[in-house]
């Protein structure tokens, strides 16, 4: 079940999650057992630290700039292009300025 997003409305997508200074806010939509879809704003200079998952995951990028490391190597990402994090492969995601991404894991 999806939830924090408004049903039968036309939305912004990036626009469902804000930047605060300092922080990377994350507001989940779905998160099971299968899958997780999650939204992200980075602020400037904010990381999440290299870590593994349990399942595939793939990053769409909405808005700014990421940057997402894969298995030791570095891929820039800007709004419209997305990358997938392979299950159990370590990978990091940093914001050399500030960036939004929707972030899908299907376990």
């Amino acid at each position: 079940m999806i939830k924090n997003f408004k049903s039968s409305e036309v939305l912004l997508f990036a626009d469902q999650v804000q930047y605060q200074e300092g922080q990377v806010v994350s507001k989940t939509l779905a998160q099971d057992k299968h899958h997780s879809l999650t939204l992200f704003a980075f602020e400037k200079g904010e990381e999440i630290s290299t870590h593994a998952s349990g399942g595939d995951a793939l990053v769409v990028a909405l808005d700014g700039v990421g940057e997402v490391t894969i298995d030791g190597k570095k891929f820039l990402l800007k709004a419209g292009e997305s990358i997938l994090m392979p299950s159990s492969v370590p990978h990091a995601v940093f914001a050399p300025e500030r960036f939004k991404m929707f972030l899908v894991v299907i376990f």
